[in-house]
């Protein structure tokens, strides 16, 4: 059966999404010293609103004592209908229906009422009048009284349903930013595991043929296969690395290069010490390297140089990859590894990293990336 929607509750009959409230939290949030000052406040105004037309045939002295007795008499309807209202706000569970709630809450707003009733009267200067007038008298009061306790008790559930909608929102946001978080870290994690299956297989072709016609060439290229390896794997399994790991396994791809390409390629690799151990996400500099290799140099005949250097800038670190290969052709810039990389910028970072490209000079690609400068970092293993 579909359930009722509470209007004043914000949330279906007899659904309870909130957490238990001990008690005395429940009952000292509505009846403390601020809502106690409001009930005063509340009763002064309505007896000086109420008896400013006496002002005009009683003396100022008179008035005022008319006033603080009056106030006297409001005040105990005022704080027991406060009590009424903070022993329902704490003791009735929510997870009762709405219409449960409130029958209850106008029953005991209707004994205190009534309680204040015969309290003002034990505490009254004045005789009693017939029994139909103090009746009449204690009907007003009931009345009146338990009319301001429901209002009131109706804006404390308005109150604490904006707080659990606060709270439900609050806790929507943590769930989607920590699946936001591990979505991202597993898609991090596929694109820092990606090796270039055809790059592995060519090179152990190319070893395989080498030793077979000039062994000497063969052992230096495994060699150089082991050491990017080496200096490969671990980069996978780091969430991140410093520069100066990134620039050394971009020396250890372009020497394992050198051995296919012979004469065809050439690099230059600048880094300071000063920012050896700025971080850097894995794997993103070697993505640029081989960009430039495959469609910078690869396309020409006669090859060229990659030059990989990084430098400081103020509060970012400037890394570029630069070849003098064939330039901006039809799809460049818009390649699969570049997309990932810029995709991984921005998840990491924010608007405070980027990565552009622009023409070098007399001609091919400079690829730049700019993070945020970190002193230092620690890398595991």
């Amino acid at each position: 059966m579909k359930s009722e929607l509470n209007v004043l509750d914000g949330r279906p009959d007899g659904v309870d999404e909130a957490p238990a409230e001990p008690f005395h939290r429940a009952f000292f949030r509505v009846f403390n010293f601020t809502t106690v000052a409001l009930v005063f406040w509340l009763c002064f105004t309505i007896v000086v609103t109420s008896h400013l037309k006496v002002l005009m045939v009683k003396s100022f002295a008179d008035w005022i004592q008319l006033l603080a007795y009056v106030t006297r008499q409001q005040l105990a309807s005022g704080l027991l209908g406060l009590l009424a209202v903070a022993l329902g706000t704490a003791l009735l569970p929510r997870r009762l229906s709405r219409r449960v709630r409130w029958l209850a809450m106008s029953v005991l707003l209707v004994i205190a009422t009534m309680a204040s009733s015969l309290v003002r009267i034990w505490i009254s200067s004045y005789p009693m009048g017939p029994m139909r007038e103090e009746a009449a008298w204690c009907a007003d009061i009931v009345v009146f009284w338990t009319t301001l306790g429901l209002m009131a008790y109706g804006l404390v559930n308005s109150i604490r349903s904006q707080q659990d909608a606060r709270r439900r929102l609050g806790q929507q946001i943590a769930e989607q930013s920590t699946l936001s978080a591990a979505a991202l870290e597993a898609r991090l994690t596929v694109l820092q595991a990606q090796i270039e299956p055809h790059f592995l297989f060519n090179t152990l072709a190319n070893v395989r043929r080498l030793c077979e016609v000039d062994p000497d060439r063969g052992q230096q290229m495994l060699g150089s296969l082991l050491d990017y390896l080496r200096a490969a794997l671990p980069a996978m399994r780091r969430p991140s690395a410093a520069l100066a790991e990134e620039f050394e396994l971009v020396r250890a791809y372009l020497s394992l290069l050198q051995h296919r390409m012979g004469d065809r390629l050439h690099f230059r690799i600048e880094l300071s010490d000063q920012l050896a151990s700025a971080p850097i996400p894995p794997l993103i500099l070697p993505t640029l390297v081989e960009n430039a290799v495959r469609h910078g140099l690869g396309p020409l005949p006669e090859g060229g140089t990659i030059s990989v250097n990084a430098v400081r800038d103020d509060n970012q670190v400037v890394v570029s990859v630069a070849d003098d290969g064939a330039g901006f052709q039809g799809t460049s810039g818009s390649g699969v590894g570049l997309a990932n990389t810029r995709a991984r910028l921005s998840a990491l970072f924010g608007n405070a990293a980027s990565l552009s490209l622009r023409s070098n000079q007399p001609r091919g690609i400079v690829a730049e990336v700019r993070l945020p400068y970190i002193p230092s970092v620690s890398t595991a293993s």
